[in-house]
C-alpha cells in the first residue's frame, strides 16, 4: 500500500468538485468559511475550475471536465491534498476518463465520503494509494472544530492515526439551521450493536465507504476488489460500510450483491454506520437484520450503529491501512497502521 506523505503547513490543497460543486448555501457559504479556517491553520487552498459550478443535477461540470480536475492536481507537484466540496449523484460517470496511472504514479490524499467512494474506494483497490473516507471541505466552516474535524485533521496531518468514537450525534430533524455556520446539535446518544455481543478485538484492511456506490461496481471495469482481497489476503478485510439513500430492504438486496460477488471472503469484521434512510423498520425488516442475515456465515464480528457517514459526527478512516478494532461497553476504537 501506498501512502501519500502527510501535510504540514505552507503545503497546498486542492479544493475539488468530482460531484457536487458549492452553489447555494449551506454549502457554499460553508466552503468559504473553510478556505478560510484552512488558511489560519496555516495551509494554502487553492480552488479548482469546478468548485463553483452546478452543470447538472448531482455533479458540477461535464464528466471529462470533472476527471480533468482530479488528473491535473495528482499530477500537480505542488499539491499535497485534495479535498472534495461535496457529494452528489453521478461521480461515476467520470470514472472511464479518471487516469489512474498518474493516480498510481502520484500518491496523494484525496478526502471525502459519500459519492466521493468512486475514488475513495478505487485509490486502494485499483492503484494500491491509501485515501481517507472523511468529512467533505465545506465541513471545516464551522467553528469551534468538532473533535471528528479535529481527528481528520489529526490524519492528514500524521498527528493521530487513531480514532475513537464520540457520545452523541445529530439526528437528521436538527440538520436544518438558521445559520450555514452553526454548530452540530448533538441530542443522541451513541449506542453500538454488536454481534456477538462480546468484548471483541479483530485485525484487518479497512475498505469501504458508502453502500449506494459500492454496489455500483460490481461487474464493472472498475471492480477490482477480489484482487485487493488476493493481494492483501493475509491481512483480511475490515468492512465499514454506511448507506444513504437505501432504506433496510435496499440495504439487504446491495449487502446480497457484494456477498455474491465475492466481496466478503476473507472478511475479518463489519462496521456498519448509522443509515441515513435505513433507522426505521421497513416492511417488517430492521436495518440489524438486513446486513446479519446477509454475512452471519462468515462467523465475524458486525458492530452496528458506528460513526458513520452521513448523520454527523462521523470518524475519518484510512482507507487501505491496516486497522486494529477494539470494541467494549459501547466504546470503540481504531488504530490504523500504515503498512
Amino acid at each position: 500500500m501506498k501512502y501519500p506523505a502527510f501535510i504540514k503547513k505552507n503545503d497546498k490543497i486542492a479544493y475539488v468538485a468530482p460531484s457536487f460543486g458549492c452553489t447555494f448555501d449551506p454549502y457554499l457559504t460553508r466552503m468559504n468559511a473553510s478556505i478560510d479556517n484552512l488558511k489560519e491553520l496555516g495551509f494554502r487552498i487553492e480552488c479548482g475550475p469546478n468548485v463553483d459550478k452546478a452543470l447538472v443535477i448531482g455533479r458540477s461540470n461535464t464528466k471529462e471536465a470533472c476527471a480533468d480536475e482530479i488528473n491535473y492536481y495528482f499530477q500537480n507537484q505542488e499539491t499535497k491534498a485534495l479535498l472534495s466540496v461535496g457529494g452528489g449523484e453521478i461521480m461515476n460517470e467520470i470514472l472511464p476518463h479518471i487516469n489512474f496511472k498518474i493516480l498510481s504514479e502520484n500518491p496523494k490524499w484525496f478526502m471525502g465520503y459519500s459519492d466521493n467512494t468512486n475514488l475513495t474506494y478505487l485509490l486502494p483497490t485499483i492503484c494500491d494509494v491509501a485515501s481517507i473516507y472523511g468529512p467533505n471541505a465545506p465541513s471545516f466552516g464551522i467553528k469551534p472544530y468538532h473533535e471528528y474535524l479535529q481527528d481528520t485533521m489529526g490524519l492528514l496531518t500524521g498527528e493521530k492515526l487513531w480514532i475513537n468514537n464520540y457520545s452523541k450525534w445529530e439526528k437528521i430533524d436538527n440538520q436544518k439551521k438558521e445559520n450555514p455556520l452553526d454548530p452540530l446539535v448533538l441530542t443522541e446518544d451513541t449506542i453500538m450493536t454488536s454481534f456477538p455481543k462480546d468484548e471483541l478485538k479483530f485485525k484487518g484492511r479497512l475498505l469501504g465507504g458508502c453502500l449506494d456506490i459500492l454496489v455500483g461496481f460490481v461487474g464493472t471495469e472498475f471492480d477490482k476488489t477480489k484482487e485487493f482481497i488476493e493481494k492483501y489476503q493475509n491481512d483480511g478485510i475490515i468492512w465499514f460500510i454506511e448507506a444513504c439513500d437505501l432504506n433496510t430492504m435496499g440495504i439487504r438486496r446491495a449487502f446480497v450483491q457484494l456477498d455474491r460477488a465475492g466481496w466478503f471472503k476473507n472478511a475479518k469484521g463489519f462496521l456498519i454506520g448509522r443509515p441515513l434512510s435505513g433507522l426505521d423498520d421497513y416492511l417488517g425488516l430492521n436495518r440489524f437484520d438486513a446486513v446479519k442475515e446477509a454475512v452471519e456465515k462468515y462467523n465475524v464480528p458486525i458492530i452496528f450503529d458506528v460513526d458513520l457517514g452521513h448523520l454527523p459526527p462521523s470518524m475519518p478512516i484510512i482507507t487501505g491501512s491496516l486497522g486494529e478494532v477494539t470494541f467494549k461497553d459501547n466504546h470503540l476504537k481504531i488504530e490504523m497502521k500504515l503498512v
